[in-house]
């Protein structure tokens, strides 16, 4: 059986993966969109949505996109770098 430490980093690898995923998802569907189309964004903790302009959305989550990317990226790197050690 893995150390602790390791089965944590694990499942936070799979929680980016996901996370990536459903993001990938969102920029499809985004960009996918007619230009006539309303976007509407939830507020953070709340069952609100407001209309959003889709192309300030669509980069917006792009760039959310590209930092779980990244992140996921520095964890792998992390976990080979111990794994060597």
């Amino acid at each position: 059986r893995p150390p602790l430490g390791t089965r944590i980093l694990d499942c936070n690898i799979v929680s980016f993966a996901l996370q990536i995923k459903e993001q990938k998802i969102v920029v499809d569907e985004l960009s996918n969109l007619k230009k006539n189309r309303k976007v509407y964004r939830q507020q953070p903790n709340s069952y609100i949505f407001f209309l959003a302009d889709r192309t300030e959305t669509l980069s917006q989550c792009k760039n959310t996109l590209d930092e779980l990317k990244k992140a996921h990226q520095e964890l792998e790197n992390s976990e080979k770098t111990k794994i060597r050690k």
